[in-house]
C-alpha cells in the first residue's frame, strides 16, 4: 500500500451495523447507503450483520457486544441526534461519541461513528444521503489497516 492510498478492498471482510431506530427515516437511509457501499467495496451481502437499538445512547453497548462476541472485522454505528431546545442533545451526542470511541479502543475492533448530529431534520436528511458510504469506506479502510498492522 502506498503512503496515501487506503485499501478499500472489502473482499472477505465481515462488518456489523448497529443502528438506532430513533428518527427511523434517517436510519433507513443510513443503513441502505452503508449496505450498498459495503457491497460495492466487495463485501458479500451475507457478511453484513445488522442489529437495531432504540436510540443513539444504546449504540455503544450493542457495538461492544457485537465487537466482542461476533465474528466481525469492523462495526459501524449509525443513527441521528437532532438538536432540540434542551441540553439533551449535548448529553446524548457527546456520550454516544465517547462510548463508540471507547468500544474501538477497548476491543481493538474498528468501530465507526456514523451518527449524524445536526441542528435540524432537514440537515439530517441531506447528510444521510452520503454518510453511509463514508462509513462503509472508513470501516473497510480501518479493518484492512488493522489486519496489516497485526500481520
Amino acid at each position: 500500500m502506498d503512503g496515501g492510498s487506503p485499501s478499500l478492498d472489502g473482499e472477505g471482510l465481515r462488518v456489523g451495523l448497529v443502528v438506532s431506530r430513533f428518527h427511523q427515516a434517517i436510519a433507513d437511509t443510513l443503513v441502505s447507503g452503508t449496505q450498498a457501499a459495503l457491497i460495492e467495496l466487495g463485501i458479500a451481502e451475507g457478511d453484513v450483520r445488522l442489529g437495531w437499538v432504540a436510540g443513539a445512547f444504546e449504540l455503544p453497548l450493542a457495538a461492544q457486544t457485537m465487537a466482542g462476541t461476533s465474528d466481525v472485522d469492523a462495526v459501524v454505528c449509525l443513527g441521528c441526534v437532532i438538536r432540540g431546545e434542551t441540553a439533551h442533545f449535548d448529553y446524548v451526542a457527546g456520550q454516544t461519541a465517547s462510548g463508540i470511541m471507547r468500544v474501538g479502543l477497548d476491543t481493538g475492533v474498528p468501530t465507526i461513528f456514523g451518527v449524524l448530529t445536526t441542528n435540524t431534520f432537514e440537515q439530517a436528511v441531506e447528510r444521510a444521503q452520503t454518510k453511509g458510504a463514508d462509513c462503509a469506506e472508513a470501516a473497510v479502510e480501518l479493518a484492512r489497516l488493522m489486519k496489516s498492522l497485526r500481520g
